[in-house]
């Protein structure tokens, strides 16, 4: 009843309304339905289900896919451990955690992958359940050990992925697909984050020479284009390195990243600096905090909780500028596209390739975006 009122108050007011509202719903279902016809009876996803390995893992070994496999189970595990220490509600009463589980166990006997791999995604579902229990129940004992867990179990992944101390080592020219995008896109949020942080600190600063070298770096930075900066750290910054010493082009392709990002999210961070009552400092000073416990007790704290959207939309803006590295020579999940397109029996299927990627981006996108939105509730309540 409701519903039909709220219909009636803002759809079907008056005469004009009422048509335009019929009007649009017709021109939708016609969307709608001609995309429906579309998906279901003329686009091809042979293209996805004979290359669905390229786009995820990309040239890496298949006789080594156990790896990623063991880096996907840590890395889920942990984030469900993460997810379930800072979550007040109880996992198994929240009916929507329990559905999405539900259509995430069907979707996987509906994906076309092997036996074994399904067995594996089975695994990996069981190890988040087990990891959302374990984050609720141990919140206090696993809360201060959080961070260094996961410090930790990234050098196991690198380890795991290139190999090395006893593993066979994997050249990074076969790191492509969906598992270099997610490899650079999170070594450059974690590292621009706190030169970000630092740089902001420093355009703040009384000292004349780290505030002016902050606000250059930040200006010069936030006035150059990405591609251009990705360019620059494949063929210029070589020029500058010891002729014995040659970085590798994905490390190079980070470095870019990183100082981009960095000034961006410096701005950010500045914002909620700024944001803090003058009161609130000098009342810590008058309590005898110097200046590293100031920073670290009362502003920062604020400061960040106070642009965790901004951050997080330039997380989300990192993550999708990761699809530029294509273009520098690093065959990430666009660029992985790119080669599939160009397969002769695939040759014009932009549509369903261009359709599946755009959904994984997506994906992660809305997945930080709903990260963000439950630690804001969080600090809140």
């Amino acid at each position: 009843m409701i519903k039909l009122t709220w219909l009636r108050k803002n759809l079907f007011n008056n005469w004009y309304n009422s048509l335009l509202t019929v009007v649009c719903f017709i021109f939708l279902f016609w969307l709608v339905q001609g995309f429906a016809i579309w998906l279901i009876t003329k686009a091809q996803w042979q293209v996805i289900q004979v290359n669905l390995h390229l786009f995820l893992v990309g040239r890496f070994p298949q006789s080594l896919y156990w790896r990623i496999w063991f880096v996907l189970g840590i890395s889920t595990t942990l984030t469900a451990i993460t997810g379930g220490a800072f979550s007040k509600k109880a996992i198994f009463t929240n009916r929507n955690s329990l559905i999405s589980a539900f259509i995430i166990g069907i979707s996987f006997f509906i994906l076309p992958m092997a036996l074994t791999s399904r067995l594996w995604l089975l695994l990996i579902t069981g190890l988040i359940f087990v990891g959302l229990i374990i984050g609720q129940k141990l919140t206090k004992i696993l809360t201060p050990w959080l961070s260094l867990i996961w410090l930790s179990s990234f050098f196991i992944i690198i380890w795991l992925i290139g190999g090395g101390l006893g593993l066979q080592s994997v050249s990074t020219n076969v790191w492509n697909g969906l598992l270099l995008t997610l490899l650079m896109a999170i070594i450059s949020i974690v590292l621009s984050f706190p030169i970000g942080v630092l740089l902001a600190l420093g355009r703040t600063s009384n000292l004349p020479v780290l505030r002016w070298f902050s606000i250059l770096y930040i200006e010069v930075l936030r006035g150059l284009p990405l591609i251009g900066i990705l360019f620059l750290a494949q063929v210029m910054l070589p020029l500058f390195l010891p002729a014995d010493l040659r970085l590798d082009r994905l490390i190079r392709g980070i470095v870019g990243l990183i100082l981009f990002s960095a000034a961006y999210m410096a701005e950010n961070v500045r914002g909620g600096l700024q944001s803090i009552p003058r009161g609130q400092i000098e009342a810590a000073k008058a309590l005898g905090l110097n200046t590293p416990l100031l920073l670290i007790l009362v502003i920062l704290p604020q400061a960040l909780r106070a642009v965790i959207p901004a951050i997080v939309g330039q997380f989300i803006g990192l993550f999708k500028d990761t699809s530029l590295l294509s273009l520098v020579g690093l065959v990430e999940l666009t660029g992985m596209a790119r080669s599939i397109l160009a397969q002769p029996q695939f040759l014009g299927r932009y549509a369903e390739v261009y359709l599946f990627i755009g959904l994984i981006y997506w994906v992660f996108c809305y997945s930080m975006s709903l990260a963000a939105k439950n630690l804001e509730k969080q600090l809140i309540s």
